[in-house]
């Protein structure tokens, strides 16, 4: 079963601002691992993604929400220690 989660463990965004409270599994139930931008009906959205392109992906988005780039830089730093990538660490 699932920990609870507080955030997306791919890409790091509070699991409470994603759609439907997160992703779906395969068995239509919702993820309390990952949001709905990442995860659907059991698979990842972008499978062959790497932790680099997602850091770089979310600190895009962020930028385009208004952060500075010092702080979407600084918050995605810690996107490699997240449940996804720790097996590619």
């Amino acid at each position: 079963m699932e920990q609870p989660y507080k955030n997306c463990q791919s890409c790091g965004m509070p699991l409470k601002k994603s759609p439907s409270g997160g992703g779906t599994n395969a068995d239509g139930t919702i993820s309390k691992m990952y949001c709905a931008y990442c995860y659907e009906k059991g698979k990842f959205l972008q499978p062959n993604c790497t932790v680099i392109e997602m850091q770089t992906f979310v600190q895009n988005k962020m930028k385009e929400m208004g952060f500075p780039s010092f702080l979407a830089w600084l918050f995605t730093r810690r996107i490699s220690k997240l449940e996804r990538w720790k097996k590619h660490n």
